[in-house]
C-alpha cells in the first residue's frame, strides 16, 4: 500500500471516531510516516502513527488493523501538549507539527501551534532546547536505575535512555527521530553532518560491541516462542500491551528480519531486547511461573549485549553518563551544521 492511502484509512478512522467520542478534539499523525511522499511504498512491517488530542487523559489505544492498514494510536491532552512556543521547545512533538500532519482541528488550536512551530523549527534557539530535552532525559533516565525493581523493568529502564543518545543527533540534525529504527536514523545523520566516524561507539553503548546475525536470528526465533505466548495473555493494565499482541507482530518481527537482511543486524538488537523485556514484564505480572520457564532465554539476550546484571548496566550507564559531554560537541557541531542548511 502507498503512504498516501494508508493515511487516507487514518484520516477516516478518525473521523468516524471523532463521531461517536466526543472527548477526541484533534488529531495528528506522528512516527516514520511524517515526511514520507504520498506515492512511497508503506512497508510491510510499518504502521501510521495517530496522536489524538483531548481535554482529558485517556488509555492509549495502541496497535490496531483498520481496513488492512496498521494503526498505532496514542493520546495526549492539550495540558501536556501545551502552547505553541512548548511544542516549538519539545523533541518529542514538535516533529509532529513541522509540516502537513493535521488530521482533525475543529477548534483551529492545533493550525496555530503548526504555523508557529513551521515558522521556527530551524531556528538555533529552539534546536538547542529541543536538544537539551533530550540530553536531559537521557541523564534523569540513566541515574536513576532502580536495582530492585523486577527485572524486565530494569532493562526497560536502562535501555530507552541509553537509546536515547541515538535519538539525540536526529533531533540536532532537524530529522524527525524515530523510535524502533532509531540507530539507522543515527547512522544515516552522523555520516550526512561528517561524523560517521562516531556512529560505531554509539551503537556499542547499546550492545557493548554486538553479536553476529546468526546469533541475532536465534534471539528472534526464542523472541517469538514468548512473544506469542503472551499475545495470549491479559495485557489491558500495560501501556505497549496491544504492541505484544497479532497486529503488533508483523513489526517486531518482520521489520527485525528487513534490518538482518540488510545488514542491520546489531540495529535489529535494539527492539528485540525491547520486546523481550516487555514480554516478561507481562509474564512477571500475570504469569510468573511461565516468566520463569522462559527466562533463561532472555538471559541469554542480556549476556550478549553485556548487560546481565543490575551491576552491568550501572557501569554501562555511568560509562554514557562521563561520555554526554562528548556527545554534546558533536550534536552542538551537527545541530550548527544542520542550521546553516
Amino acid at each position: 500500500m502507498r503512504v498516501g492511502a494508508a493515511r487516507a484509512v487514518a484520516v477516516g478512522w478518525v473521523r468516524e471516531r471523532m463521531r461517536v467520542d466526543s472527548s477526541v478534539r484533534g488529531a495528528v499523525f506522528s512516527g516514520s510516516t511524517l515526511g514520507m511522499p504520498e506515492d512511497a511504498e508503506l512497508p510491510a512491517w510499518s504502521d501510521v502513527d495517530v496522536v489524538l488530542v483531548r481535554d482529558s487523559p485517556a488509555t492509549k489505544l495502541g496497535k490496531l488493523t483498520h481496513r488492512g492498514v496498521l494503526l498505532d494510536v496514542g493520546t495526549v491532552t492539550w495540558a501536556e501538549l501545551g502552547g505553541p512556543e512548548d511544542v516549538l521547545g519539545s523533541w518529542v512533538f514538535a516533529p509532529m507539527f513541522r509540516g502537513d500532519g493535521l488530521i482533525a482541528d475543529p477548534s483551529g488550536r492545533l493550525a496555530v501551534i503548526g504555523r508557529r512551530v513551521a515558522a521556527g523549527f530551524a531556528d538555533p534557539v529552539w534546536v538547542r532546547r529541543r536538544c537539551a530535552g533530550v540530553r536531559r532525559r537521557v541523564e534523569v533516565g540513566l541515574r536513576v536505575l532502580d536495582a530492585e525493581a523486577p527485572p524486565a523493568e530494569q532493562v526497560l529502564a536502562w535501555t530507552f535512555p541509553t537509546s536515547l543518545v541515538a535519538v539525540w543527533p536526529a533531533v540536532a540534525g532537524l530529522v524527525d527521530p524515530t523510535v524502533r529504527r532509531r540507530y539507522v536514523r543515527a547512522a544515516e545523520v552522523l555520516a550526512r553532518f561528517g561524523f560517521a566516524g562516531r556512529y560505531p561507539q554509539l551503537l556499542t553503548t547499546l550492545d557493548g560491541g554486538g553479536v553476529g546475525a546468526g546469533r541475532v536470528r536465534e534471539h528472534l526465533a526464542g523472541l517469538a516462542v514468548v512473544f506469542d505466548e503472551v499475545a495470549r495473555l491479559p495485557r489491558a493494565g500495560f501501556g505497549f500491551g496491544a504492541d505484544l499482541g497479532a497486529a503488533g507482530r508483523p513489526v517486531v518481527f518482520d521489520g527485525a528480519v528487513e534490518l538482518v537482511a540488510a545488514g542491520r543486524h546489531r540495529e535489529a538488537m535494539f527492539w528485540v531486547l525491547v520486546t523481550y523485556a516487555r514480554c516478561h514484564a507481562v509474564l512477571g505480572s500475570v504469569a510468573p511461573r511461565r516468566e520463569r520457564v522462559l527466562r533463561p532465554a532472555f538471559a541469554a539476550v542480556l549476556a550478549d549485549l553485556g548487560v546481565a546484571s543490575a551491576a552491568d548496566r550501572r557501569r554501562r550507564a555511568d560509562a554514557l553518563l562521563a561520555a554526554l559531554p562528548g556527545w554534546q560537541a558533536v550534536v552542538d557541531a551537527v545541530a550548527a551544521r544542520a542550521v546553516a542548511g
